[in-house]
């Protein structure tokens, strides 16, 4: 409980200090792009009274919604399966290194020029961010596992099916989770990106016009919820995980 309370200490003085020299540093500049602290806390506060504004944040938060399914479902599925087998490793493994090595961003013109400007190609670009990471993840939590434990199964007469539920899923658990908070962040960006570089809609549009009409402290606001709602939902994976594996902790003290 001590250390619980020392650590919300230094966050709140961590943040304490960052809105200090935040605040201080924009009356220092006085730029007309680089707000307040108060003018922005001022803005975010009126933002959240805007019907515009959750109107965009919904049309967002369904490419994010579908795209991170999917990006999860095809992620955590291929991840077990290229570390359970090394044949089908071998066979996944280049394209996945592909989807490492290649710069997101320069996928989104691909994707819309084939998929066109709704819902389908937002989706896409979103999951195209988080598959990989969730794959890579989920593969080494399978790898890591001992073999001592799936030879002790096999020896006391596990099948594959018991090897996997009592063995390969519980084992792999953390770094399925952990490739899942990785995965939101970057669908999170995906999402942002898609909107902001090519299809003009949902919070990207929302940026967009501020940022035409020079109202810095709406394009803080606009982002610093965006920050929010990301750090909450990558804490709520993080309550899961230890909901779902708790003996990740004890593994990692060992």
């Amino acid at each position: 409980m001590a250390d619980r309370a020392r650590r919300w200490r230094a966050r709140a003085l961590s943040a304490l200090a960052l809105v200090a020299v935040w605040e201080l540093t924009a009356r220092w500049i006085h730029g007309l792009l680089f707000p307040t602290f108060t003018q922005t806390a001022a803005a975010f506060v009126q933002l959240l009274t805007l019907r515009q504004f959750w109107n965009a944040l919904w049309v967002s938060h369904e490419a994010l919604l579908l795209g991170f399914t999917i990006a999860a479902g095809l992620g955590i599925a291929a991840g077990l399966v290229m570390g359970r087998w090394p044949a089908a490793d071998a066979f996944i493994d280049p394209y996945l290194a592909m989807f490492l090595v290649t710069p997101m961003s320069a996928l989104i013109p691909v994707v819309i020029l084939a998929l066109g400007l709704k819902l389908l190609a937002r989706t896409t670009v979103v999951a195209l961010f988080a598959f990989a990471v969730i794959a890579v993840n989920t593969r080494t939590g399978v790898r890591t596992l001992q073999s001592e434990w799936l030879e002790m199964a096999r020896s006391f007469g596990a099948n594959e099916r018991q090897l996997w539920r009592t063995i390969v899923l519980p084992g792999a658990m953390p770094s399925i989770i952990t490739g899942l908070r990785l995965g939101l962040g970057r669908a999170f960006t995906g999402m942002v990106a898609v909107e902001l570089l090519l299809v003009a809609v949902g919070v990207g549009r929302l940026i967009l016009e501020y940022q035409g009409a020079f109202e810095s402290g709406a394009v803080y606001a606009v982002i610093v919820f965006l920050v929010i709602e990301a750090v909450v939902l990558l804490r709520t994976l993080r309550a899961a995980e230890r909901r779902l594996a708790p003996w990740a902790g004890l593994v990692a003290t060992e």
